[in-house]
């Protein structure tokens, strides 16, 4: 019998005006520290808008780590959880970046109101023929697992999501929009996007994939395949243990050290 999984992988993300907390430089170097002091190893990725990270450690030094990080950016996380038998990431790094998540378009957030899907309803959403459901990731996150029904929009990155829609979608006949990405934080982004472009029905999955992976009982899941994930785990299946889908990212396979890193 194999041994339990002894690593936590915990990811998190969060809309906030950091530089009203204090300078990006002095978060940093808090996070830094945090990360070091209790090995815990990952990344952190913070901007003006927010910030978004996945890391691992042991059970009880992530137990530890959360209260350092929720001091330093003055806030609570919610976090997205997962166990392994080892350590998936083995960096440790914190970047200051323009965005926490790269789409290059001015957003609102706030239109983003009113937009979220809890994993209990989801299923019903994505059910109805009226409902257009889009995979928000890449393409191939998509050719590791999806929804039933979900339209790829083979991106080979989230910037180009809005040419996808510009090209294929239009509010007066697309009246009613469900995303969902991997952890939510690109349908955080996007959701408000297309109600800032004139979608008026916009449905995204709160907690994205791993949220709906974790709360949705196998017999009663409309996913299909397995969760593309970024460390080497590469992918989890429905009880987001270590799958086994060959690795679909091209980037990787052309890689002389896989970019193991925080999704966006």
């Amino acid at each position: 019998m194999e041994d339990a999984p002894k690593i936590k992988i915990i990811s998190f993300y969060e809309f906030k005006d950091l530089p009203a907390v204090r300078p990006l430089d002095e978060i940093k170097a808090e996070l830094r520290s945090a990360l070091i002091d209790l090995d815990v190893r990952g990344t952190i990725i913070i901007a003006n808008e927010g910030l978004n990270g996945m890391v691992c450690g042991k059970p009880e030094d992530i137990e530890r780590f959360v209260p350092r990080v929720e001091a330093a950016l003055d806030t609570r996380l919610v976090t997205k959880v997962s166990f392994h038998k080892g350590a998936p990431f083995r960096k440790i790094d914190v970047k200051i970046k323009p965005e926490i998540v790269t789409l290059k378009q001015q957003v609102d957030i706030s239109l983003g109101a009113g937009t979220h899907v809890e994993p209990s309803e989801w299923n019903s959403i994505i059910s109805d023929p009226e409902t257009f459901v889009l995979d928000a990731r890449n393409d191939y996150e998509y050719q590791t697992g999806t929804f039933r029904g979900a339209v790829n929009p083979q991106t080979g990155k989230f910037s180009d999501l809005p040419a996808f829609v510009a090209e294929n979608l239009d509010p007066a006949k697309h009246k009613r929009v469900a995303m969902f990405c991997t952890g939510g934080i690109r349908c955080e982004k996007f959701a408000p996007y297309l109600r800032q472009i004139g979608f008026k029905e916009v449905f995204q999955l709160k907690g994205g994939i791993l949220k709906y992976l974790e709360e949705t009982p196998s017999d009663q899941t409309l996913w299909e395949g397995e969760c593309f994930v970024f460390d080497e785990r590469v992918s989890v299946d429905n009880e987001l243990q270590k799958g086994d889908t060959p690795d679909h990212s091209q980037r990787r396979a052309n890689a002389k050290k896989a970019p193991y890193k925080v999704p966006e």
